[in-house]
């Protein structure tokens, strides 16, 4: 019987393929992630295939509870009807006798989003499902106004920032690399001298130049893998942080940071928009366009941006404010008219002035800083193609919120509307957006 043995170079690069294979599942698992499935599954649907009425057209809800796929009799279930992110109009109790029933949800007179909640306790554990009826949504037109000097509030922040030098530095990651493609954590100055911000750089090895995508993230504080899979298609990919740390150490430390000295940093001196810790984040955006542009390798004129949630608001604030931003990417966009809950409808993500923020934010320079910082205002001035995807169940990211911002595009744009879909995605959603992207640069 033959013998296989592992020389230090073969144990090496296994070692590193199994590093990669751990990397792509994570990563994979990041993109695509969908609500568990549960003991008890509550279903909930409007009584139209597209969930889409005109105001004062009425809405059904109609209900299934199953286990195991098989619809449970005589359970008692509860349910809250209103609009989206407000108090309910409407709750009562309901046996469903063969599992399943028919809720009246009522009706909205004007655009916007209603909402039926459903709420199952099986053997002491609750189980909740929603559904959300879209009322001409196309329709809906946002809370918040641009001031007359937005446009150059931001061009001073980025004429201000461009005097900052990049002082670039790139650290290999042995452990990261393919055959393929060389992986980086990176970083450069921005805001003020000292100030960093960083990145996972991920650079095709073979000679040539090569468009690029710019991955900007989701909320929350966080190391980062970068996008190994585009790389090998021949596309450099720059994902960064936000934060002005380092985006390769333990988990633990993220961990630290999000409950201690990061916590609630969506609220870090909202009372002065010079000060305002998103005035760091936009401008960051730009000056990774910047560094992208700076690569030998990156072929002049192709990038990309793309992300979701706050990764969707970052990716219109920078191809809005950025002109060699080719397209943009944007699923769910978060910090989408921000001041709705002022107007008693839903606002965007951090929901800044919701009941539970109210006390705290409800005060005149808050609002106004809100305004410069607000997606509707960036997404008013796009001139690029765009793809973006969303859901009416999102509660996150209100759909509200994200119709201000979208209804408002004059540039050209293209919508994936997965209906039943909340703060998650299908890979069906992602694979449709690669292709967008991809398309844009040429491969």
């Amino acid at each position: 019987m033959a013998t296989f043995v592992m020389n230090n170079d073969m144990k090496m690069h296994a070692k590193r393929s199994l590093v990669m294979v751990v990397l792509t599942l994570l990563f994979v698992s990041a993109l695509f992630a969908q609500p568990a499935q549960t003991l008890i599954d509550v279903n909930v649907a409007p009584d139209r295939n597209n969930w889409v009425y005109k105001p004062k057209d009425k809405v059904k809800f109609n209900v299934t509870v199953t286990k195991s796929n098989v619809p449970v009799k005589d359970v008692s279930v509860r349910y809250e009807v209103g609009p989206e992110m407000m108090p309910p109009v409407t709750k009562g109790n309901l046996t469903l006798k063969n599992g399943s029933a028919t809720i009246d949800g009522g009706t909205l007179k004007e655009a916007g989003f209603l909402r039926c909640r459903v709420i199952v306790t099986y053997e002491g554990k609750e189980y909740v499902g929603l559904a959300t009826a879209a009322f001409d949504p196309e329709s809906i037109r946002p809370t918040t106004t641009e001031p007359e000097d937005f446009l150059r509030f931001w061009n001073d922040a980025k004429a201000a920032n461009d005097k900052i030098p990049m002082d670039a530095k790139m650290r290999l990651l042995p452990e990261r690399c393919t055959e393929k493609v060389n992986v980086y954590e990176v970083s450069f100055q921005n805001f003020k001298r000292g100030s960093r911000l960083f990145g996972i750089l991920c650079v095709p090895k073979a000679e040539g130049k090569y468009p690029a995508i710019l991955r900007v993230p989701g909320a929350g504080v966080r190391p980062y893998n970068g996008d190994v899979a585009n790389a090998e298609k021949g596309v450099i990919t720059l994902e960064i942080g936000i934060h002005g740390i380092p985006v390769t150490m333990d988990a633990s430390v993220y961990d630290n940071i999000r409950l201690a000295s990061l916590d609630g940093y969506q609220n870090f001196n909202l009372d002065d928009r010079d000060r305002y810790y998103y005035k760091r984040v936009y401008v960051g955006c730009v000056r990774a366009v910047d560094y992208i542009f700076s690569l030998p390798q990156f072929d002049g004129k192709n990038v990309v941006v793309m992300g979701g949630s706050q990764g969707g608001a970052l990716s219109i604030v920078t191809a809005a404010l950025d002109s060699r931003i080719k397209g943009l990417v944007a699923f769910y966009p978060a910090l989408a008219d921000l001041t709705g809950y002022l107007h008693n409808r839903a606002g965007g993500w951090p929901h800044l002035f919701n009941q539970a923020n109210l006390e705290f934010n409800n005060q005149p320079r808050k609002i106004e800083t809100s305004k410069y910082y607000d997606v509707v205002n960036f997404a008013r001035h796009l001139k690029v193609p765009g793809f973006y995807s969303m859901g009416f169940n999102d509660t996150t990211c209100p759909p509200t919120s994200m119709f201000s911002a979208y209804n408002v595009i004059k540039a050209p744009k293209t919508l994936l509307l997965v209906e039943e879909t909340g703060h998650w995605t299908y890979p069906e959603q992602w694979e449709k957006a690669y292709d967008f992207a991809l398309k844009l640069l040429g491969k």
